[in-house]
């Protein structure tokens, strides 16, 4: 009989790698035109290069996602969004933009972290099919097994996409953080599964009228950042970006329960063209 110590359960080793997902920043910049003012010519071509450089997606090292963009309004000139599974590989980038010969011209105003995920409203095979049971189907038929057979062969694709997404080649991206209430009478966290799961379903629903317009990401930042999701739209043309928020704020799930932070909305561009664009000539 041995007498020696219990063993310990095996630890996982120490890592910054998510075991699902990848990290997601998306960053905001503006230059700062006083102090650009006293740079040579010199300066700004090197600077310049240094920056295309840095935000070139096809680099070799570069993260497995990165999108340049032009931002509309005051609130920032330019934003990025980073996605890969090392985030220091994803702040490398931020760190050589900041670091380059135009980095003391260059301040950041704005930028939030998060994961991707698969969301719990994400109905399983068997979830689906019981979904479909209460719209009117019956168990069985061959609507209903068309419809389970079609699911089961696009759900893989569909997680694929929210946690390695790829961006969609579309000309405009608006992210917004947001929060669910925790309000006496609308706290979001006390109502039972089964109601919160049929008001998403009720809110995806709206979503999918925007089918090969709109493209959605959602990240979670809950122990991340200030807010609890990140919302990532790229629509075919801005005023898609309108009609899709403001069709799915009359739902439950938002018009009740739903707390919005700031809207950033950019062009989609590259490191040149925005360079251009922002006058860095």
């Amino acid at each position: 009989m041995s007498h020696g110590r219990p063993k310990q359960a095996q630890l996982p080793e120490p890592s910054v790698i998510p075991t699902e997902g990848w990290h997601c920043t998306h960053y905001y910049y503006s230059f700062d035109r006083a102090l650009l003012s006293g740079f040579s010519q010199e300066e700004i071509d090197h600077g310049r290069k240094q920056v295309i450089e840095a935000l070139s997606a096809d680099r070799e090292g570069a993260p497995q996602r990165l999108q340049t963009s032009i931002v509309s309004g005051h609130k920032a000139d330019f934003s990025l969004m980073i996605m890969d599974p090392d985030p220091l590989k994803i702040d490398s980038v931020h760190q050589e933009i900041m670091s380059s010969e135009l980095g003391a011209a260059i301040q950041p105003t704005y930028s939030f972290v998060s994961i991707t995920e698969i969301s719990e409203y994400v109905p399983s095979l068997e979830q689906y099919g019981d979904r479909l049971v209460r719209d009117g189907e019956e168990r069985g038929s061959p609507g209903f097994e068309a419809k389970m057979g079609a699911y089961e062969k696009r759900a893989p694709i569909m997680r694929e996409q929210r946690l390695t997404p790829t961006f969609p080649e579309w000309p405009v991206m608006c992210f917004y953080p947001m929060n669910k209430k925790r309000k006496v009478g609308e706290n979001w966290f006390t109502i039972p599964f089964s109601e919160r799961n049929r008001l998403m379903a009720e809110h995806a629903q709206s979503g999918m009228q925007f089918a090969g317009k709109v493209s959605q990401l959602i990240s979670v930042s809950v122990g991340y950042d200030d807010w609890e999701w990140g919302v990532t739209l790229w629509a075919r043309n801005p005023e898609y970006l309108k009609d899709i928020v403001y069709k799915m704020r009359f739902d439950e799930a938002s018009a009740r329960y739903a707390e919005f932070g700031p809207f950033y909305t950019s062009y989609i561009s590259t490191p040149e063209a925005m360079l251009e664009h922002c006058r860095i000539k």
